[in-house]
């Protein structure tokens, strides 16, 4: 048992691991030398930090353990939020989140909190309708995003200037490429890795009877800390002028709120789909 726990971690690990020191970094790289806006790299990280999610939520379905794709979309959304509120404040950007589009976000940050909780109270009656309409509530939550952005928070011109007088045109294209590479390498690293883990929770589940909660919550403690990361990168990135804050703290406000919602209305989905096909 003690090997089983010990493969756990390491996987779980060299997950969080590929995803912060390659995904993340080259996807975050790719995103400032094309100068793109700070919510669309905010939506670029939510998508890359949300991949360890992914990983583990489709190998659980496929092993037959949907109450550890539950908890773990319900720990790792609850920690997400915790890890923003702290990145907050240790970069004393706390009072960003007097700014109306930032308030709202926030409470959509909240409902996706709510709903993989209410899932797990119907996990016994999950269906494809369930699936279907997660999918119709990230489409809602994210034209409400946008037109929150469009209304309250649209800061993207300062931004652009910020990222161009910081590119080197002439190394552009050659680094981008190099981006893209680095992105493909860690989704295959990223695969294999996943497909070991999945062996060892089923092992850990039916032959040793660990609880699918507790492999949940494990699993969601693990996955969150690429969110962490990228939370204060982004922040840390805004501090050359003060006047930029706001941006740091848009950018993190939009990473929590798509990772959120992927991890709960699509990553969710995908995981019932998949369970529900095998039954």
């Amino acid at each position: 048992m003690l090997i089983e726990i010990g493969k756990f971690l390491l996987y779980a690990i060299l997950i969080v691991t590929i995803s912060k020191f390659i995904l993340v970094k080259a996807l975050r790289k790719l995103a400032e030398n094309l100068k793109l806006k700070p919510r669309t790299i905010g939506n670029i990280a939510g998508i890359a930090t949300s991949i360890p999610e992914l990983l583990t939520v489709t190998v659980s379905s496929f092993k037959g353990l949907m109450g550890t794709s539950l908890y773990n979309i319900i720990s790792s959304n609850v920690i997400n939020f915790i890890q923003y509120g702290v990145s907050l404040v240790i970069n004393k950007n706390y009072k960003a989140i007097k700014n109306k589009g930032i308030i709202i976000q926030n409470v959509l940050v909240i409902l996706t909190i709510m709903f993989p909780i209410m899932l797990l109270k119907l996990e016994n009656t999950l269906n494809i309708m369930v699936a279907f309409i997660l999918v119709v509530m990230y489409i809602i939550f994210y034209w409400i995003s946008k037109k929150i952005h469009e209304r309250y928070l649209n800061y993207e011109e300062i931004e652009a200037e910020e990222i161009e007088k910081e590119q080197k045109e002439t190394q552009k294209n050659k680094q981008s490429f190099i981006y893209v590479g680095y992105i493909l390498i860690a989704g295959i690293l990223l695969y294999f890795v996943g497909d070991a883990l999945g062996n060892v929770l089923e092992n850990l589940s039916e032959h040793f009877g660990i609880a699918e909660w507790i492999l949940g919550v494990l699993l969601g403690v693990i996955t969150s800390i690429p969110e962490l990361v990228t939370f204060f990168e982004s922040q840390k990135h805004y501090k050359k002028e003060e006047d930029n804050n706001l941006l740091g703290v848009i950018e993190t406000t939009n990473n929590l709120l798509i990772s959120n919602m992927l991890n709960v209305f699509i990553i969710q989905a995908i995981g019932i789909f998949i369970y529900i096909s095998l039954l």
